[in-house]
């Protein structure tokens, strides 16, 4: 049975040169953090590793310490004097690829950090609201500890852990993580149900989450026999089960969910939802498998050749691409199934079109130009498959902000000489 031990035990047990796995998203023990800030001296010479995506998970491991260290996948706003100083590492990867860079670490990972439900009567404990990269790290981890969390709703899933053996136990009542992803304006609504239009019944769905993702979500309420594969789902999913627009066992099989308490109770409750490790929900051909699959994402900005950029802001990092890449393959490879990129024409105030010729030379390639299908601004639907270069080009101008498009079919002329 595991040492049962009190917060300050447990951040006893850091040592310079450890590396230790923190999870990320709504798994991320706030107490373990907090207890960490309250002693800094504990992350002396400790590397963290997780994933921790921007605007969700605000704790800023790399801050602790002057001599910590982080590993991660994403650009965060603490990471950025560490990537100048040598304490930080970026990796340069989509989601498939941050699950078997886990398991690669995993023999090092000294120890491994679960928030976790009590457990049930067979000594089986849950992950509750998410599960995505615990099991690339579990089972060869030196030390795994569990966060017992009585808040923690207890959810059904692929990958569970066993009280037994964890090697200790902290016990801490606190409020799961919460996020708010904001209510859609008119225009987003309109703009998602240009989207949903897009969507049959029957259909697979992948999505995000934000403001656009909601008001896209909030559209398909007409819609039957819908099913999501996700990577996370957010709140206003629950409106799609209350209508019975999603309903059956497993329908909505994810690996997080992330949003307000009523979620993570509704997950609880209902076996609608099961949760999925990485190595499952974004597996290439897992997805493949899966008729009518449709992947809808967002992006920073797509190019007329019909590359993505999704991470990059004039040239300054702001995130990674996370499994976007993933579910845009599974989506090519699915017997009727089809990617969505979905953003709006130009920048919030109207200045800037993202909707560009090409992608400058700063501007990061998440999906390259034979990966495009179909791209929605509020302004139309560009389907841009089947389309030879010019075709994609036009496509694109045409669901471009109207004041845009003259000087972009311009630049089009241009660049197309060039060719």
């Amino acid at each position: 049975m595991p040492d049962i031990l009190t917060l300050e035990h447990v951040i006893a047990r850091f040592k310079p040169g450890m590396t230790v796995f923190v999870p990320g998203m709504s798994g991320e023990s706030l107490a373990l953090y907090d207890a960490l800030k309250q002693s800094p001296e504990a992350a002396n010479g400790v590397r963290f590793v997780g994933v921790h995506f921007p605007g969700i998970n605000r704790s800023d491991y790399l801050g602790l310490h002057p001599a910590a260290q982080q590993r991660s996948c994403f650009m965060l706003p603490g990471l950025r004097a560490g990537l100048m100083d040598g304490r930080a590492q970026l990796l340069a990867v989509d989601y498939p690829a941050v699950f078997r860079d886990l398991e690669s670490l995993s023999p090092q990972v000294d120890i491994a950090f679960a928030q976790l439900s009590p457990p049930d009567a067979q000594g089986l404990c849950s992950l509750g609201v998410s599960a995505d990269f615990h099991a690339a790290v579990w089972a060869r981890a030196r030390q795994r500890i569990g966060h017992i969390n009585p808040r923690l709703p207890r959810t059904r899933g692929s990958f569970s852990v066993r009280y037994a053996d964890l090697d200790a136990v902290f016990d801490t009542e606190q409020d799961v993580l919460t996020y708010d992803g904001g209510t859609p304006n008119e225009a987003m609504r309109a703009h998602g149900a240009l989207v949903a239009g897009l969507v049959r019944d029957g259909d697979t769905l992948e999505f995000g989450v934000g403001k656009l993702q909601a008001g896209i979500l909030g559209a398909l309420s007409g819609h039957r026999n819908l099913r999501v594969w996700s990577g996370m789902a957010s709140t206003p999913v629950l409106d799609l089960l209350d209508r019975g627009v999603i309903a059956g066992r497993e329908s909505v099989s994810i690996g997080v969910a992330l949003g307000d308490r009523s979620l993570y109770e509704r997950a609880a409750l209902d076996d609608t939802f099961f949760f999925r490790p990485v190595s499952e929900t974004h597996d290439v051909c897992r997805i493949a498998a899966i008729p009518r699959f449709v992947a809808i994402n967002s992006g920073v900005e797509v190019d007329l050749f019909g590359q993505v950029n999704a991470d990059s802001m004039n040239g300054r990092l702001v995130a990674g691409v996370g499994g976007l890449p993933a579910f845009v393959a599974g989506a090519s490879l699915s017997e009727g199934g089809r990617s969505i990129i979905a953003l709006p024409a130009a920048t919030d105030d109207g200045k800037y079109s993202r909707i560009v010729p090409r992608l400058s030379g700063s501007g990061l390639v998440a999906l390259p130009r034979h990966t495009a299908d179909t791209v929605v601004t509020e302004h139309g639907v560009a389907e841009l498959r089947g389309l030879d270069i010019h075709g994609r080009a036009r496509a694109l101008i045409a669901v471009a902000a109207p004041a845009m498009r003259e000087s972009l079919a311009a630049a089009w002329t241009e660049l197309s000489r060039a060719l």
